[in-house]
């Protein structure tokens, strides 16, 4: 299919999505969240894609929501933010993050708004050295949505969660990754082959257990020890009966690398 404002391709069993708005930051309009939504379900129907890769085209990863797309000026009249939120950028964020694969984002430069909380929804985040992270929402009267909220105390801790969103202050890629906000940063060169290469790694991988240790760490949050030790045995119960729980144990004993099949 054609797409307006994404890229999407899939090869070799790595779906590839890429924010194509360069000339607005990659900022979100209502074209680009009906595309990346079909995008991501494609992405769920397609048993043969076993890693997703997200960026953006250009000078930078995504400045959140394009401003002039909902403009409030003046005596116009005011935009229902609840309904946006509702119906474009929930249930992106919810996809992304029940993805049963890897959901790798490559963020190369500015990473604000609500494009710096899309990238905290993937599983691994790769920052270019010259990327940047921001909390815009406080400079226009607003607070952290996308998840924002959420995500920034749990990886962050609370005190600081508070400290960038209140005051919006850039974070640099190595800052974050410092704190504990992302997983890697690279020099701006390498940022696409190293992302890719993830991906076609994790694609090997078995993607079953891949997908029951994300879930599982993402319901942690909210569960006691003794709920979470219980929640261990039960996945761990039905990855045992896996094709791959089985050619992992096969290729450990004859001493070979394993051939998963994400079955």
């Amino acid at each position: 299919m054609a797409y307006q404002t994404i890229q999407f391709s899939e090869s070799g069993g790595v779906a590839e999505l890429v924010l194509n708005r360069p000339d607005s930051l990659n900022s979100f309009n209502a074209a680009m969240h009906a595309e990346v939504r079909e995008s991501l379900e494609s992405v769920r129907k397609n048993a043969s894609i076993r890693a997703l890769l997200l960026t953006g085209a250009g000078r930078g990863f995504c400045a959140g929501q394009d401003l002039g797309d909902r403009a409030v000026r003046g005596d116009s009249a005011p935009v229902d933010l609840a309904r946006t939120l509702d119906t474009q950028y929930n249930p992106m964020i919810r996809a992304i993050r029940a993805l049963p694969i890897p959901v790798v984002c490559a963020v190369n430069g500015v990473a604000a708004g609500a494009g710096a909380n899309l990238a905290l929804a993937c599983d691994l985040v790769i920052a270019a050295r010259s990327a940047k992270f921001i909390q815009a929402f406080c400079k226009v009267g607003l607070l952290p949505d996308s998840g924002g909220t959420w995500f920034l105390p749990r990886l962050v801790g609370e005190a600081r969660a508070k400290a960038l969103a209140m005051l919006g202050t850039p974070v640099s890629a190595e800052e974050a990754q410092a704190m504990g906000m992302i997983y890697r940063v690279v020099d701006d060169s390498e940022l696409a082959g190293e992302a890719r290469k993830l991906c076609v790694d994790l694609a090997t991988q078995p993607t079953r257990g891949l997908a029951a240790t994300k879930a599982a760490i993402e319901l942690a949050w909210d569960n006691s020890l003794d709920t979470q030790l219980d929640l261990e045995r039960d996945r761990q119960g039905k990855l045992g009966l896996s094709a791959d729980y089985r050619e992992g144990v096969a290729a450990f004993f004859e001493k070979r690398p394993p051939k998963f099949t994400g079955k």
